[in-house]
């Protein structure tokens, strides 16, 4: 996987208004995430192609602008940003793949195009979610090995942030959040167990893209701990927000807005935010937790900016 990075994104960024910056991050994970997705050829050409078909080319991008957010504030290298965004985004579209599936949201429109088990097959989509969760970790795991550019006394192990990782996205995090999602539809949940699966299910891996940008700054032994623990208090309230909006969206989007079928929650029965609040104090606790966020990053003043600037993009946003 040796190949040139594409540096000049890094040092265009930094003079960068929030939306240059934002497509200047996006390019640059884009630009990492076809360096390190197989090509496609021989005998795995039509499961590789399906990975590719799976990451590239779509998506908003939103954990790895959390990564290179708080990155940015605690001064990583952006040979390290580049792959702690392109791992975080890995696991993020091998969970879409797998969400889309029958045997969980059964839904045929990712992203403005046929999901992945419509485009190729279901076997396919789940092998490709198999892949991707796997080269995640090897992506990551590749900070442990000496790399030219990068400056091994600002980074953080790799073994730490892969466990950090893996935590997010298994039982504890992602994966335990879609089980409670699961065993809910059809059911009711109350604010605090609609709450308990969001943290999981989206939050956990919205929060670590912020603490392993964070970490890549920093070895993890060194890291200032009160600094940590307000970027951790950011990454909790802006990851349950994204869910919290997510929730009102889809009862006031339309799938050529979201690029996703509409109204697909309260069809199928899973509880929301809308649904146990409704949709105006859904509103309020979505700016609530807007407001702890933006709170949570006064610490670091007009350093934070990127991290404020994303927090206004995920609460405000329309898709």
């Amino acid at each position: 996987m040796a190949a040139p990075r594409n540096e000049r994104f890094a040092a265009e960024a930094a003079q960068a208004g929030f939306a240059d910056w934002s497509a200047l991050c996006c390019a640059a994970v884009e630009f990492e995430l076809e360096r390190v997705l197989p090509a496609g050829e021989g005998s795995l050409a039509r499961l590789q192609s399906a990975m590719r078909y799976a990451v590239l080319g779509g998506g908003k991008r939103v954990r790895p602008l959390l990564a290179y957010a708080a990155g940015d504030l605690a001064g990583a290298e952006r040979p390290v940003l580049d792959t702690v965004a392109a791992s975080v985004e890995l696991i993020h579209a091998y969970s879409l793949v797998h969400d889309d599936l029958p045997c969980m949201d059964d839904d045929v429109l990712r992203r403005g195009r046929p999901t992945v088990h419509v485009a190729y097959d279901e076997a396919t989509a789940l092998l490709v979610g198999d892949a991707l969760h796997a080269l995640a970790f090897e992506v990551l795991a590749g900070l442990g090995q000496p790399r030219p550019g990068i400056d091994a006394a600002f980074a953080c192990p790799a073994a730490t942030m892969v466990a950090e990782l893996a935590r997010a996205a298994g039982s504890f995090g992602m994966a335990g959040g879609q089980a409670i999602d699961l065993a809910a539809v059809g059911g009711t949940l109350d604010r605090a167990g609609i709450e308990e699966m969001h943290r999981r299910k989206t939050g956990a891996m919205l929060a670590v893209s912020v603490r392993l940008g964070w970490l890549a700054g920093h070895s993890v032994h060194v890291a200032p701990q009160d600094d940590l623990a307000a970027l951790e208090r950011y990454g909790a309230a802006i990851g349950l927000a994204f869910q919290v909006v997510d929730d009102i969206l889809d009862v006031e989007g339309d799938a050529a807005t979201l690029g996703k079928t509409a109204g697909k929650d309260q069809a199928n029965g899973k509880p929301t935010y809308v649904s146990a609040l409704g949709l105006e104090p859904a509103r309020a606790f979505a700016a609530q937790l807007h407001a702890e966020a933006l709170e949570a990053l006064e610490p670091f003043g007009p350093a934070a900016l990127r991290l404020r600037q994303v927090a206004d993009l995920i609460v405000l946003r329309r898709s």
